[in-house]
């Protein structure tokens, strides 16, 4: 199996946060596992609102969220546990998270809360 590729914080780019946010599905995603601390299962976050999230794009949203640096993945046996990196994104682009998924709260996208503290949901 190969290694699963996490940017160094150093290394992580505003535009690739942009992007990888810019989908409210992804959005969705990183609020689940922000909001949990650490997502043990994909599966757990497979359902955006009442849409259920194939296993194909659901694995392409996660390496869209893991290269941009918003979340950190290990494997532990046959499941994946997703951290969510938002103390290590909000130290390097201060306000940058809280005011992304602010917008799609404010937005009204139901699927999507701004995480008490600041911090990105």
């Amino acid at each position: 199996m190969r290694p699963l590729f996490h940017p160094a914080i150093e290394d992580v780019q505003p535009e690739a946060i942009l992007h990888a946010l810019s989908d409210p599905a992804r959005a969705a995603i990183f609020a689940k596992i922000s909001t949990a601390g650490c997502v043990e299962a994909c599966s757990a976050v497979s359902s955006v609102g009442d849409r259920v999230i194939p296993k194909s794009s659901l694995s392409s949203h996660f390496k869209v969220l893991r290269e941009a640096g918003l979340i950190r993945c290990e494997r532990h046996g046959v499941e994946m546990r997703n951290h969510s990196r938002c103390a290590e994104v909000e130290a390097r682009f201060p306000g940058l998270l809280s005011a992304i998924m602010g917008a799609y709260a404010r937005a009204g996208a139901p699927r999507v809360a701004a995480q008490k503290g600041g911090t990105a949901a």
